[in-house]
């Protein structure tokens, strides 16, 4: 297993892979190629920062048998799929801001892709050769919107509303491993990624039918069920397999003046 991630000492943003307690400094991104510049960082020395900058963030819905049911839906035959937008994405230990606190918006956590190479019109047997890595994601939801909109762009698009990290991992088979979230201690979801509908092969030959994926392109594969409201002064902990826990705490946004 291989982690990297994005990080940040001071004013200086880098990408690096973390090797122990130390982290090797790349000179680009690491899905454009692990070019390494021979600076070495302590990680009790950076701030972990988004690890991610993708062109295009791409949610699945419905992945999850049992949060069909829960939200009284009905599996489509094939993957549910929309955009979200990048200026959504927040790091490790940043602050969620419900928009519109009044709404009931809920948390949802999710295995994610990155992707390491260009993809269009690939097969499911090929599929895997494209994706880098895996990190875990949170893709809040104002619940208000989403009813009334009827689409799911805007209303699961709100800035901090798509925490991811606190790394990304290569090298590791995430066919049937946990995923948990905890929120204030107490546990909300509980499942393994063996219950997906559609596996990542799938998503990811669905999701690059005639639409180019990118390198660093990132896909949210979908929430087992147990979603449930955010509330101010919440802390979310989401796991996946033995990988470092992503932590966000929760407050309201600021009246809009």
């Amino acid at each position: 297993m291989r982690v990297f991630g994005g990080f940040r000492a001071g004013e200086r943003f880098f990408y690096g892979e973390l090797v122990g307690d130390e982290v090797q400094i790349l000179g680009q991104p690491y899905w454009l190629g692990l070019e390494r510049t021979g600076e070495i960082a302590g990680l009790g020395e950076v701030r972990i920062d988004l690890p991610v900058a993708p062109s295009k963030l791409i949610a699945v819905g419905l992945n999850y048998a049992e949060h069909i049911a829960e939200m009284k839906r009905t599996p489509l035959g094939t993957p549910l799929i929309w955009f979200k937008a990048p200026s959504s994405l927040l790091p490790h230990e940043g602050v969620i801001e419900i928009a519109f606190p009044e709404h009931q918006t809920d948390f949802e956590t999710e295995l994610a892709i990155v992707m390491g190479k260009r993809a269009k019109n690939v097969s499911r047997e090929s599929a895997l050769d494209h994706v880098f890595g895996y990190t875990i994601g949170l893709d809040i939801s104002d619940r208000d919107l989403q009813k009334s909109e009827k689409q799911f762009g805007r209303c699961k698009s709100f800035d901090t509303y798509t925490p991811v990290g606190p790394f990304v991992y290569r090298e590791v088979d995430v066919a049937d491993v946990e995923i948990t979230l905890r929120q204030n201690g107490a546990p909300r979801q509980r499942a393994r990624t063996s219950q997906m509908i559609y596996p990542v092969a799938e998503i990811v030959a669905f999701a690059a039918q005639q639409l180019t994926l990118l390198p660093g392109d990132v896909i949210l594969t979908g929430t087992p069920s147990g979603v449930g409201p955010l509330r101010d002064g919440d802390r979310l902990e989401a796991r996946i397999a033995e990988w470092a826990p992503l932590r966000n705490s929760v407050r309201n946004s600021a009246p809009r003046q």
